[in-house]
């Protein structure tokens, strides 16, 4: 995974460890792998512990109030997390630039992934493109790559859940006001 292109790539993963956290530094390596992150170094306890720490901070800038707000958190984790850039070609497949210094352990570089990502997605696509899902009670982040920029649900069985919602909902209010009058208006005493 090349962080140049890849703002994307890193939110969705950080969307989906604190989704779904992982359990331990095992789980934390298989599900950045399955991303397409290459791997340096083994993530150890202390790794996730601190990938843990950025998952945090990370949820306070999808859940800001405001533009400003979430800039300055996210300023804020690419001070913490990242270094001057850097080109390498360590894993072979091309030279591609890094955020951050060489021999960092994986919970720093994940965290420096993410502080990044997180800042080009946002200023890519828009500083309102990370959120959590509509639907009341689903508490799900996703990052919005819709062409629109106007996602609302993490998923479609959310937005069909919400649709059918609303439906019931007006269905409900029909039915209470009872059947319109019919035969007033135009041409009607």
């Amino acid at each position: 995974m090349h962080l140049n292109p890849y703002g994307t790539d890193a939110v969705n993963l950080a969307a989906d460890l604190a989704n779904r956290p992982p359990a331990d530094a095992a789980e934390l390596a298989d599900r950045c792998r399955a991303a397409g992150l290459e791997l340096e170094c083994r993530p150890t306890p202390r790794d996730l512990r601190g990938v843990r720490a950025t998952l945090r901070a990370w949820e306070a800038i999808v859940d800001a109030d405001d533009e400003r707000e979430r800039a300055e958190l996210v300023n804020r984790m690419l001070a913490e997390a990242a270094a001057h850039p850097r080109l390498t070609d360590h894993a072979g497949d091309g030279w591609h630039l890094h955020y951050r210094d060489d021999g960092q352990p994986f919970g720093a570089i994940l965290s420096s992934l993410i502080a990044v990502g997180t800042a080009l997605h946002l200023v890519g696509r828009g500083m309102h493109r990370l959120k959590r899902c509509a639907v009341a009670e689903c508490t799900t982040i996703f990052a919005d790559t819709s062409r629109t920029g106007r996602q609302r649900y993490c998923s479609q069985p959310c937005a069909n859940r919400d649709a059918v919602r609303r439906h019931r909902a007006r269905n409900d209010t029909s039915e209470r006001r009872g059947p319109s009058p019919r035969g007033r208006g135009a041409g009607g005493d």
